[in-house]
């Protein structure tokens, strides 16, 4: 169920940011524009975050309807996280900002540790 989190807000930059504010929800969804993940899969795609933040992030974007939980009936259960329809046109919208930042980060000498995102 898509829910809102934080209204009233401002504009719908600050609707937008209420959704992937913070500093791994950006990540998770570029981890999983490139395919479905299970959860040690995202996790080790991911350094630096822990099983307890990823857990909290995967379900908060999920309750945003931008990422979709599939359990497997199975011994052991299997779970997989994939973009929903939402999430993929999310990610497409943050084009625009992967594209200034990393015309930033050249400018700056940066150079991304894990490829284009």
């Amino acid at each position: 169920m898509t829910r809102v989190r934080n209204p009233p807000y401002v504009c719908a930059l600050d609707a937008a940011m209420d959704v992937i504010g913070g500093k791994w929800k950006a990540l998770i969804l570029w981890a999983l524009d490139q395919r479905l993940h299970r959860f040690g899969e995202l996790r080790r795609s991911l350094p630096g975050i822990s099983e307890k933040v990823l857990a909290q992030q995967l379900r908060e974007l999920e309750a945003d309807g931008v990422v979709r939980r599939t359990v497997f009936e199975e011994t052991p259960p299997r779970v997989e996280y994939e973009l929903t329809d939402e999430g993929v046109a999310l990610y497409a919208a943050l084009g625009a900002l992967g594209e200034w930042s990393a015309r930033r980060m050249h400018q700056l000498g940066i150079v991304p540790t894990h490829g284009e995102g």
